[in-house]
């Protein structure tokens, strides 16, 4: 009988391959998905020591991706008992300094298609009694949200929100899901946004290691949790704007947006 496998998206690189190194050091088979085919396979290359690993090119803008990857990889017989809806990036500026296809592709990668890969996925793990989901989700959607990037902490806020239901609808039937959400994490994501020379400057005890954070979130998923926040740090900002009065924590945030997000 084929083992389950671990379906991780947007997994070329960041917490992505983090996850996926994570994964192959716990032996769970692997199917890798991203845009990028060489760096998939570079990343393959080095975990195929350990366990069995598939990489497809895929673009999750298209709407047609998640039925693609589910139809491939019943084809190729191999079935998903752990799922992490891992694709993302940020649009900086202002709303409106892009136009709406941008948008609509962004609200495509991070939210439409979580929710289609894991309707898509699911049934097959609760048939089985035992499945695991992590959404990657982020710090931004857990705090007040800031100028720039303005659909990111909205998209971030709905992923949590959707995980913490699904968890309590699937928990009896074996399945865990879990909202992983990062803080400022060391990977690729600001250098494709071009703001690696600005978030350089912020100090190095709000940072972590993209590693840290895979294993963190992998453990939370096994134990059951519903939300990660790794980081003693991040849970305290989390928890530091949740008991703020609104006015005083959305005040904060805006006098720091510039540090951390593109708002002309």
């Amino acid at each position: 009988m084929t083992p389950s496998h671990a379906l991780v998206t947007g997994a070329s690189s960041g917490i992505g391959a983090a996850i996926a190194r994570e994964y192959a050091r716990r032996g769970v088979p692997l199917v890798l998905t991203a845009r990028r085919q060489d760096r998939l396979e570079a990343l393959a290359a080095t975990l195929r020591d350990r366990v069995p690993v598939t990489c497809l090119a895929a673009d999750l803008a298209d709407p047609a991706t998640p039925a693609s990857l589910q139809a491939e990889l019943a084809h190729r017989g191999l079935p998903v008992g752990h799922l992490v809806n891992n694709a993302g990036y940020g649009v900086p500026g202002r709303f409106l300094s892009s136009d709406w296809k941008t948008h609509a592709d962004f609200l495509q990668v991070l939210v439409t298609s979580v929710c289609e890969l894991t309707h898509r996925f699911l049934p097959a793990m609760e048939a089985a009694g035992h499945g695991r989901i992590v959404n990657v989700a982020s710090l931004a959607g857990l705090v007040p949200a800031s100028a720039g990037h303005t659909l990111y902490g909205a998209a971030k806020a709905f992923v949590i929100r959707f995980s913490e239901s699904l968890a309590q609808e699937t928990a009896a039937r074996g399945v865990h899901v879990t909202a992983l959400c990062p803080g400022m994490t060391f990977t690729e994501f600001h250098d494709v946004n071009n703001m690696r020379e600005r978030v350089s400057k912020l100090p190095a005890w709000l940072w972590q290691d993209a590693d840290s954070v895979a294993r963190l979130g992998l453990d939370a998923v096994e134990r059951g949790d519903t939300r990660c926040v790794p980081g003693g740090v991040n849970r305290m900002l989390a928890a530091l704007s949740k008991y703020l009065p609104d006015p005083a924590a959305h005040a904060l945030i805006a006098s720091r947006s510039k540090d951390f997000r593109d708002v002309d």
